[in-house]
C-alpha cells in the first residue's frame, strides 16, 4: 500500500492577486478590497484579522435600530451611532498618519480620513439595509442616502454633521475655489472610492522619500484596477528607479514612452532620455 505524498503547508496567501479578482468581480466588495489594502500594508496582518473587521462592521450594523427601515432617518441614528456612541470621527493630525487610510486601523482606532470614515458609514449602512452612496466631493469625501438628486448628505469626518446643498457648495469652494458642478455628485463607485484611497496613500508617501515603498505598493494596488490613469505606469517605473531598481524602471519608462508617442511625441522623447539616464546609473 502506497504512502500519500506529504502535504506541503501552505505559503502566505497573495493578498495583491485576491485584490486583483476582488476589483474584477461583477460585484467589487468595498470593505474587502479597503481590508486587503490594510494587509498589503502590513502583512503581519492575519485573515483573522480581516474576519474580524468585518465582525466589527456587522455588529455596528445590527446596532441600527431596525425601525430605520420605517423611518429612513438613515442620517440621524448612523450619527447616533457611529458619531456619538461609537465616537468614529476625523481630527487634522489624522492626515498625518498612514493608519487612516487603513480600514482595519480605523475601525480600531475609531479615527480616519473623511474617505475611510465613509466607508465604514457605507459599510454599516449597507449591512443595515439603507439606501447608502458615497459622494467624492473635491477635498472631502461624504455619504449620502435615497435620491441622490435630493443631497440626503452627512459628514463622517465630523461625527455625522448633517449637509446641506450650501454646505456641499461651500466644501467645493473652499477645496477648489470653485463652484459645485452637477457631475461631482454622482454616486461614486467601488473601484473610484478605492483609486481616491490609494491616492491619499501615495500623497501621504510623496513627502517621506524614507516611504517609497508605501507609494511603491499603493501605485501597484492602482494598476490592479479595471479603470486608473496611465500615468501611474511612468509613476511606478520612477518609483523603481528611485528605489534603486535602474534596469527594471528603465524598461518601464521605455514602455510607457511607446504609449506616448501616439499622445505626446515631445513627452516620450523626454521619458526615453529619463531612461537613458537611469540605464547610465549602473556604469
Amino acid at each position: 500500500m502506497s504512502e500519500e505524498p506529504p502535504v506541503e503547508p501552505a505559503g502566505p496567501p497573495d493578498r495583491r492577486l485576491e485584490f486583483a479578482e476582488e476589483a474584477r468581480s461583477e460585484r467589487p466588495d468595498l470593505a474587502r478590497l479597503c481590508l486587503l489594502i490594510g494587509a498589503v500594508a502590513d502583512p503581519s496582518v492575519t485573515e483573522e484579522d480581516l474576519q474580524r473587521a468585518e465582525i466589527e462592521l456587522d455588529r455596528l450594523a445590527g446596532l441600527v435600530p431596525y425601525a430605520t427601515r420605517v423611518t429612513g432617518d438613515w442620517a440621524r441614528e448612523l450619527a447616533a451611532l457611529l458619531g456619538r456612541r461609537e465616537g468614529f470621527e476625523g481630527v487634522p493630525a489624522d492626515y498625518q498618519r498612514l493608519e487612516s487610510s487603513l480600514l482595519h486601523e480605523v475601525l480600531r482606532r475609531r479615527r480616519g480620513l473623511p474617505i475611510l470614515l465613509s466607508v465604514v458609514w457605507m459599510e454599516v449602512a449597507r449591512r443595515a439595509g439603507a439606501p447608502v452612496y458615497g459622494l467624492g466631493l473635491p477635498g472631502h469625501f461624504v455619504v449620502g442616502f435615497g435620491d441622490p438628486a435630493e443631497l440626503h448628505l452627512a459628514d463622517p469626518f465630523a461625527g455625522g454633521r448633517p449637509l446641506t446643498g450650501a454646505d456641499a457648495e461651500l466644501l467645493v469652494a473652499s477645496a477648489t475655489g470653485e463652484s459645485l458642478d452637477r457631475s461631482m455628485l454622482r454616486p461614486a463607485e467601488p473601484g473610484a472610492i478605492v483609486l481616491r484611497i490609494l491616492n491619499n496613500i501615495r500623497a501621504w508617501a510623496a513627502p517621506r522619500p524614507e516611504r517609497s515603498d508605501v507609494a511603491l505598493w499603493a501605485v501597484e494596488l492602482s494598476l490592479l484596477l479595471p479603470s486608473h490613469p496611465a500615468r501611474l505606469r511612468y509613476e511606478r517605473a520612477e518609483l523603481l528607479v528611485r528605489r534603486g531598481d535602474f534596469l527594471t524602471g528603465a524598461a518601464e519608462m521605455e514602455a510607457y514612452a511607446r504609449v506616448m508617442d501616439a499622445v505626446d511625441p515631445e513627452a516620450a522623447v523626454t521619458i526615453r532620455r529619463r531612461a537613458q539616464a537611469a540605464r547610465a546609473r549602473l556604469n
